[in-house]
Formats: C-alpha cells, structure tokens, sequence
C-alpha cells in the first residue's frame, strides 16, 4: 500500500489532463477513468485510499482539469475540490433565436431543432415567468457565458439566457416610476438594434420611431420586412415592400407581431430612454451612420444624395 500511496502518475508534472467524470460514478469508475488519463496508476487500492482519505463521499462529477505527476491521494483531494472547466460562448447582439440555437448547437452544448421548438413553447415560456408572449425571440439575451458540461441542453441554455435578460432588464428599469409595456419595449430595442451599429445613433433612432408612432405613422424599417421574409437573398425588393406579414412596418401600423432580433443593453436602453427630436425620418449614409430628418422633403432629398453616393461608389 505504501509505494503505491507514494507513486506518482505516468503523466508529466507539467502537463495537465481534462477529464469527465459522470454524474453517478462510483469510486471504482473514478478510479479507471483517473487511471485511464494517465493521472494514476489503475490498482484496487484506490477504492481503500479514497476511503480513508476521508474524500470519497466528495468526488465530484463534471469536466475537470487536473495536474500530472501527483500521487493519487493528492489527486483524489484535488477532485474533491476542482472547480469546473469552463467555455466560454459569446452571443453578439442582434442574433435571432434561429443563430443563437445554431450556434449553440455547433459547439456541442445542444440540439438546434429543441433549442427553436422551446422558444415557442408556451408551458416552457410561462415555466420562464414571461407572460403574454408567443416566442423568446427578443429575450434572449446577448453576453459572453462561461459554461460547465452539466449545463448541455436546449432547455438548460434558453434559461440562461432568459434570465440573464430578466437581471438585465430589472437594472434597466428599477429607477422607472411609470409602468412599462416590456413588450413593446424590447420589440422597439430590437428594431433599434437592427437599424445601427453606432452607440450614438441608438436613442435617436428610438426617438424617431417614438415619434412615428405618436403620429400614427408607419414605421416603414427594412429589417422588420427581413424579419418576415423565407431564405432572405440579401437585397428588399419592392414587392417584398408591399407584402403584408405581421412583422412589415410598411404594410401594418405600429410595431411588428414581437421582437426581429435579440437586442443587447444599450438598444434596450435606447428604447426605454428615447432622444426627444423633431426628426421624422432617417437613411442610410452608407458608412454604418444615418442622415436624419424633421420633414419629408429634407428626407427625399437626403435618400437621393446617399443612393447616388452608393451608386457612384458600385460602379468604381
């Protein structure tokens, strides 16, 4: 027993060694599995060292990265007491529920057909404690997450991220002394979201739409008509202008059916705390800003300087 308490593992000093230990093992599977990744050597006696070392009871089940060269009554503390490898996964904002699922599912932590079924699951979204929605589309929320194996799973996942969006939302809105529609907040964030990539512009944009929307007008945004388009080609055709789906703010009043994306804290922000503007309308500059503008004249005549820029800039 003494010269097998005393050896040390076949694995180097300087190397470390990922290892899964199932949920259930017993101490004898442990065993092997150490022994296997070279951090012992393989011998019954491990079941009786784990026993008297007291730590038996605490060998844990999980990814584990653990040092080479040890003797196996350390590496049988060390187990007791790892903590969890972590991998890191970044969602960027403006996802919709479709990439978060594949890109989930292609780094292996679940299925990408649950992950969408769930986001439309009503007894999940209620289980979730969000009311009166038909999709998690918009709650996902957008951040870098450190996960451990035992978080593999569609349904595992989706929680995360809800209540990621719940903790988020609840820092946004703690200092509000009026009541907020949370849906139509996080539907307007994601057009937000989807409209610009520049921080300055955000509560802008929200401000015009909140002026459209005070108007009665429509919100006429092209990734609302996106949104609603089957194996998008990459290009708005007219036709696809003047074609009602329950998302397009060209054909329908007011904002979309729900959220066209996830959006991220500051197009949530900028929904909650539009720029109060006389600006009507906006377009594309072509280099990431818009133009803005309080009538419909300064608009056209806006749109037909940046189209003839764009055009100007494709043929050279």
């Amino acid at each position: 027993m003494g010269a097998y308490v005393l050896g040390k593992g076949p694995t180097p000093p300087e190397n470390e060694v990922i290892v899964n230990i199932p949920k259930g093992s017993s101490v004898k599977a442990i065993g092997k599995i150490l022994g296997d990744a070279g951090l012992i050597r393989t011998d019954l006696r491990f079941l009786l060292l784990a026993k008297f070392s007291g730590y038996s009871g605490r060998l844990q089940a999980g990814e584990f990265r653990l040092r080479g060269g040890q003797r196996p009554g350390d590496v049988i503390k060390e187990l007791a007491f790892a903590k969890p490898v972590q991998h890191s996964v970044t969602i960027i904002e403006g996802l919709r529920a479709k990439d978060i699922a594949e890109l989930f599912a292609k780094k292996g932590w679940c299925d990408a057909e649950k992950f969408i079924s769930l986001v439309t699951d009503k007894r999940f979204i209620e289980i979730l404690d969000l009311e009166n929605i038909s999709s998690l589309e918009g709650y996902l929320y957008p951040d870098t997450y450190l996960l451990t194996s035992e978080m593999k799973g569609a349904g595992k996942i989706i929680t995360m991220l809800v209540h990621r969006f719940s903790t988020v939302w609840a820092e946004l809105t703690a200092e509000k002394d009026r009541v907020i529609n949370r849906e139509k907040m996080v539907i307007l964030a994601s057009m937000v979201e989807k409209e610009t990539a520049a921080a300055s512009e955000r509560s802008l944009i929200a401000g015009v739409f909140t002026n459209r929307l005070a108007r009665g007008m429509r919100l006429q945004s092209d990734p609302t008509v996106v949104y609603g388009i089957e194996n998008f080609s990459g290009k708005i055709t007219r036709q696809q202008l003047r074609n009602p789906t329950p998302y397009n703010t060209y054909t329908i009043p007011g904002l979309p059916v729900g959220p066209i994306c996830n959006p991220g804290k500051e197009a949530l922000h900028a929904a909650l705390h539009p720029t109060e503007t006389k600006f009507l309308y906006f377009v594309s500059k072509n280099d990431g800003t818009h133009q803005f503008s309080a009538s419909l004249s300064a608009h056209n005549r806006a749109v037909r300087k940046y189209q003839r820029k764009k055009k100007n800039k494709e043929v050279k």
